[in-house]
């Protein structure tokens, strides 16, 4: 298994080193929290805890790393031997994957010896960023979907193999139906799904032909892609062979004006008396287009998502931000414009009125009166405290969370949630 010591910046190990030699090596806390909300999101879903317990697992420095860091000529033999040691150690606290959670709120909190969790700040941010970015984006689909299957269509796109798979993870604990990304669908359980592309429609002779093949290949999923030529004629083409007796469960639609070809396709199955193939569209659709779609009462019955939210175009990134907040147990703060932080370990606690969220606070871990209590402690002297939820798992408690979101929070337009620190 790789190594993933060198998943880290420079200045994390030059800190480290000048730490030891200056002695600065007594408990620290860092708390990882988004700063401000993009504009265009109301709440962020807390994804890839599971990843980072499977990173810190496998963060560390053999003979390879100490030989490149060696290379640099920038750091001693003693701190290259306290590498060579190195492992995750100490404490690590945070709201669990799935959770809703706001600005200023820590997601992760990691505690131990200074050098040991200062150099971590890079595999943490990275990790639990992308994540997070990914099914705060995809859950916003979900939640303007009216029960809509939806698909991840977005390998192709992604910023990298392992960013694909990643966000499938990702958009699976969103609520979404499956993936089109087989390595994710192996290695998370994911379902998969897939149809044919429009090169595969044009290498036959005829639209006919293509459907006709696809169908023979695969008599039990036969989805036809009909907007290669012309979406109303194929639709026509679907309804003669299905007369004929050619099986087929559903068509997509992949461009064009959907709304009109939509209602046109589904006219002409409908006259068939094929009420029961659905109609997938795909191509450019995000949460804005479906909401679009659905709203105006488009007859479609599943979504192939993939550039837009895999890539989050609308808000790629987070100011988030891995902190240190306590030393020695002392509090730190930083007070820069802008970029002010609040000391010390952090608790949050979730108020509800009824069985909907009503207001978070921020206070010192352990200083909590009431309320629901979100950070729970993940490992404890470097080892698991318990067993990590499964995908599904997680999945289930984002949709309970969702069910005691205020509804102005479940739209598209800005809202406003209270969280207080103290």
């Amino acid at each position: 298994m790789e190594n993933l010591g060198l998943c880290t910046d420079l200045y994390e190990l030059t800190m480290a080193q000048s730490y030891l030699e200056h002695g600065k090596t007594d408990t620290a806390v860092f708390s990882l929290f988004v700063r401000k909300l993009p504009e265009n999101r109301n709440f962020l879903v807390s994804c890839g805890l599971e990843t980072l317990v499977q990173a810190l697992e496998r963060f560390k420095f053999r003979d390879e790393e100490i030989k490149y860091l060696k290379s640099l000529r920038r750091f001693k033999d003693f701190f290259l031997d306290f590498l060579k040691e190195y492992e995750f150690r100490g404490n690590l606290y945070a709201i669990p994957e799935g959770r809703i959670f706001f600005q200023n709120e820590p997601v992760i909190q990691v505690e131990g010896s200074l050098p040991e969790v200062q150099i971590l700040e890079t595999l943490v941010i990275n990790t639990v960023h992308f994540q997070t970015v990914i099914a705060s984006k995809a859950v916003r689909s979900y939640l303007v979907s009216r029960g809509k299957a939806l698909v991840d269509f977005g390998f192709r796109r992604a910023h990298g193999l392992e960013a694909g798979i990643y966000a499938a993870r990702a958009s699976y604990i969103a609520g979404f139906a499956g993936t089109s990304n087989l390595e994710a669908g192996r290695r998370f359980g994911i379902p998969v799904f897939g149809t044919v592309a429009h090169s595969y429609i044009m290498v036959f002779d005829s639209e006919e032909d293509a459907f006709r093949a696809f169908a023979d290949s695969f008599p039990q999923s036969p989805v036809f892609l009909i907007d290669t030529y012309d979406t109303v004629s194929a639709a026509e083409k679907v309804v003669k062979l299905a007369k004929e007796g050619v099986p087929v469960i559903g068509v997509r639609i992949d461009s064009g004006d959907v709304e009109s070809l939509s209602r046109e396709v589904r006219r002409i199955l409908d006259g068939a008396g094929l009420k029961d193939v659905k109609i997938i569209v795909s191509g450019g659709v995000d949460e804005y287009r479906i909401e679009e779609w659905l709203s105006k009462g488009c007859p479609i019955d599943a979504f192939g998502v993939g550039t837009r939210f895999i890539t989050s175009d609308d808000a790629p990134h987070l100011d988030m931000a891995y902190k240190l907040v306590e030393y020695a147990g002392e509090p730190k703060v930083k007070t820069s414009p802008g970029k002010v932080t609040f000391p010390y370990k952090r608790q949050v606690c979730r108020f509800y009125s009824g069985n909907v969220m009503d207001h978070d606070e921020v206070v010192v871990f352990g200083s909590e009166t009431g309320g629901e209590k979100l950070v729970g402690q993940v490992i404890r002297n470097g080892t698991l405290t318990e067993k990590l939820p499964s995908l599904d798992e997680i999945r289930e408690t984002l949709m309970r969370d969702l069910e005691r979101l205020p509804e102005g929070l479940k739209g598209l337009e800005r809202a406003d949630y209270e969280v207080i620190i103290k």
